[in-house]
């Protein structure tokens, strides 16, 4: 599975044709988001990680998606804009795709086969409160909602998922952020 993410094509948010391969040698959290979510103020908070840990190496990459409750209807246009006015955000951000289902993005493909399950560091977990209000959830090793966090390590290693509750600074995720940064493989 290494470095597999890097030759992915992906687009910018500004249309431009990429590929994640631009951040090797970077700790990624990519992120896929939406703007009209319960958790949409994490925004701030991963604004607030991408600040504390760029000059280290973090680059987190923002991947919005409309597959859950069609949360994020905007255009590319549009959702920048939100990002931009709303939460100052200043890490890359990226075309819409879609992250769940047969039409999944090639990338997000490769994010679950590596990282099967999420780690929950919750109680109750994300799963039991979208349960408990009567929203239906897809089985892992589908993504279970917008602001999922997969950890990639320098060498493109998909080594963590989080689930979407996860806050960005959450210890849990900012410990596995911290030993990703410190590791120089």
């Amino acid at each position: 599975m290494n470095a597999i993410i890097y030759d992915i094509p992906v687009q910018k948010i500004s249309g431009e044709a990429t590929t994640l391969g631009e951040f090797k040698g970077k700790v990624l959290l990519v992120v896929n988001v939406a703007s009209k979510c319960g958790l949409t103020p994490q925004y701030e908070g991963l604004e607030k990680l991408y600040e504390r840990f760029k000059g280290q190496g973090l680059v987190i990459a923002g991947f919005p998606a409309n597959d859950f409750k069609e949360q994020e209807p905007g255009t590319e246009s549009e959702i920048a804009q939100f990002c931009s006015l709303n939460y100052g955000v200043d890490f890359p951000m990226f075309s819409k795709i879609t992250v769940v289902g047969a039409d999944k993005h090639p990338l997000y493909a490769a994010l679950i086969k590596a990282q099967p399950a999420a780690v929950s560091v919750n109680n109750p977990s994300w799963r039991e409160k979208l349960t408990g209000w009567g929203v239906p959830t897809l089985e892992e090793p589908e993504l279970l909602w917008n602001f999922e966090k997969f950890l990639v390590s320098r060498s493109g290693e998909v080594v963590k998922r989080f689930a979407p509750d996860t806050a960005p600074d959450a210890p849990e995720l900012v410990a596995a952020i911290e030993a990703q940064l410190k590791s120089r493989e």
